[in-house]
């Protein structure tokens, strides 16, 4: 056999091979992918549910989500809206969309969020007598790599804090990182947002002296992190905002959201 047929034998075998790869991963992919949505939209449900504290471990979060409410908001006019299906709205998408969303100056635009969707899931707790216990909303907002996307649960007055998680970011652990650390984010429940219409709540760049008469609006910063603490004060401010879901807010107060 000649030195070029070899060759030819090499080649056609590792094409083949590459072939026959590629279907492989391809067909893995295709296979794997509704599990692996279902790992999404399960994860999704439980940090909603511990931002709220309501998750409970070793019971069947699907069970515990069914009593929460997912609805969509128009941030326009802070009005729930049938606009877009709740169940197939993809928020983050949305916000890279030109036709579902507004560019943001960057004087109004505290989070570095970029762009601003117009429309936004919120979740919604329930009483046993079907009243509203907890207000679930999406945050997100840039820290000092990249941003940080969580939730933020008020009570039923749409005032007082019931916890905050962050379920993605890019912070530095030990650093930025600890705003997964359970100790930091047990600061936040029952801190207040609103003090005579304006958002007051913020995250200082050391810690809360409980003494101070604006204590409750406060929360620790992040030690060796000063851009993540600034950026999660900034997210917070803005989403709880004018320009986020505080008109949403007042209207679900008045009923009229």
């Amino acid at each position: 056999m000649s030195s070029n047929d070899s060759i030819k034998k090499i080649l056609t075998v590792a094409f083949a091979l590459c072939i026959v790869c590629s279907v492989i991963v391809s067909t893995a992919a295709v296979i794997l992918k509704p599990q692996q949505q279902a790992n999404q939209e399960l994860d999704r449900k439980r940090n909603i549910l511990a931002a709220a504290g309501m998750l409970q471990e070793g019971a069947s979060v699907d069970e515990q989500f069914a009593q929460i409410d997912t609805r969509v908001v128009d941030l326009r006019t802070g009005r729930f809206s049938t606009d877009v299906d709740a169940t197939s709205y993809n928020q983050r998408a949305a916000a890279k969309d030109g036709s579902m969303s507004d560019a943001l100056p960057s004087d109004n635009d505290p989070a570095k969020i970029i762009r601003r969707e117009h429309y936004a899931l919120v979740y919604l707790a329930s009483t046993a007598d079907g009243g509203i216990d907890k207000i679930i909303l999406p945050v997100h907002g840039y820290g000092l790599w990249g941003q940080l996307y969580g939730f933020i649960a008020l009570e039923s007055d749409a005032n007082t804090v019931a916890g905050l998680g962050f379920y993605e970011h890019k912070e530095t652990p030990g650093l930025g990182g600890e705003v997964d650390n359970p100790r930091w984010k047990s600061l936040w429940p029952g801190k207040q947002v609103y003090n005579n219409g304006e958002v007051a709540l913020r995250v200082l760049k050391g810690t809360v002296d409980p003494q101070a008469a604006d204590a409750s609006y406060q929360v620790d910063g992040l030690a060796g992190a000063t851009l993540t603490t600034r950026g999660v004060s900034n997210l917070v401010q803005y989403w709880l905002g004018e320009n986020g879901f505080e008109p949403f807010l007042q209207n679900l107060k008045t009923g009229d959201a």
